[in-house]
């Protein structure tokens, strides 16, 4: 936890565990190696006391496809900075797409409904000082939300509805937009497409795709706005490689909650193709593998330990026969055999 810690007097080990941030955020998120480099960067630079100490750590803007990690990173951000997911606070800029809603964001006036609720924003982080803050869809709030950001962005800081001063110096700003989506989703539009070959990588032409997404946002913010933006981060389309890897992830997981059951997991590679091949959408990116995983792996897995097929000291085999998942003792496959 690093909550309280001042500026100056960084541990050893901190200023260590900083240094070899990237490889702890890529434990959480495949692929995107140009987005954990910058936010490493821009947070190496705050914790090292080299930014206008009255602003938030860091200031971002993530674009590009579906499914690709935005929300994951930004959680694995929230977990490395201030030791637990629960530091994340998100918040649906779609909810404040009206001028009379805007409000709530520091709160309601006096005599309005929710006044003694506290602001949406300014409450979640009165209480959570040290967080990050994620705003999904910011295009799709009112220009009115975005003086309130601009104001967190020079000063560091909002004054709800009820007065109280509430400081945003140690938070870490992150918003993420669907600018440009129906670009990416548009074939060859964006310079990348799927290959004709199941074995090659999607061919991504990423500057692009890159250019063409930020003059999208320079239309639709103002200048002033993006102007005190830390950086902008465009998110890579996902390769097969890419999708394979995080089966792996998902799996280690399941390892692990199956491993205190004291039961293994062997799954074989035409096994993770299959997971991999199904798992991942063009359109929706990564996004569908983790209820593919769900479907075919842990649901059948959930009923055979119950129904008393798998007991502890067993391990399960999971393979591939006829294009479908299989999922046996491995003393019944030795016994085939």
């Amino acid at each position: 936890m690093w909550t309280g810690i001042p500026l100056t007097r960084l541990h050893t080990e901190e200023s260590e565990r900083l240094l070899h941030m990237e490889e702890a955020l890529h434990e959480r998120v495949i692929g995107q190696d140009e987005a954990i480099s910058t936010l490493a960067r821009a947070v190496r630079r705050a914790r090292a006391g080299l930014k206008d100490p009255r602003r938030p750590i860091g200031t971002f803007i993530f674009l590009g496809p579906t499914g690709v990690g935005k929300t994951l990173l930004a959680r694995a951000l929230a977990e490395f900075m201030f030791g637990s997911e629960d530091a994340l606070i998100k918040i649906d800029m779609s909810e404040f797409m009206e001028r009379h809603t805007v409000s709530r964001l520091v709160g309601a006036p006096p005599g309005y409904i929710g006044y003694e609720e506290g602001g949406q924003l300014t409450e979640a982080v009165r209480r959570k000082p040290y967080s990050v803050i994620l705003l999904d869809e910011i295009e799709k709030a009112h220009p009115e939300a975005f003086n309130i950001l601009l104001q967190i962005m020079e000063d560091g800081n909002l004054t709800d509805a009820k007065g109280r001063r509430v400081d945003f110096r140690n938070t870490i700003l992150i918003m993420t937009s669907n600018i440009g989506a129906e670009l990416i989703q548009r074939e060859g539009s964006l310079g990348f497409a799927v290959a004709e070959d199941p074995n090659k990588k999607i061919q991504v032409d990423y500057q692009t795709m890159k250019d063409k997404l930020l003059s999208q946002l320079k239309q639709t913010f103002r200048p002033e706005f993006l102007n005190r933006i830390d950086a902008v981060i465009v998110f890579h389309p996902l390769t097969p490689e890419h999708v394979r890897q995080i089966v792996d992830l998902e799996l280690k997981r399941i390892r692990k909650q199956l491993a205190e059951q004291q039961i293994s997991l062997e799954v074989t590679d035409a096994a993770k193709d299959l997971l991999a091949k199904r798992g991942y959408d063009r359109q929706f990116g990564a996004r569908p593998l983790r209820r593919i995983i769900q479907n075919l792996i842990e649901d059948p897995l959930a009923e055979a330990i119950l129904a008393g097929r798998f007991k502890p000291g067993s391990t399960v085999v999971v393979d591939v026969r006829d294009d479908l998942l299989t999922i046996e003792p491995a003393e019944a496959l030795s016994t085939v055999s």
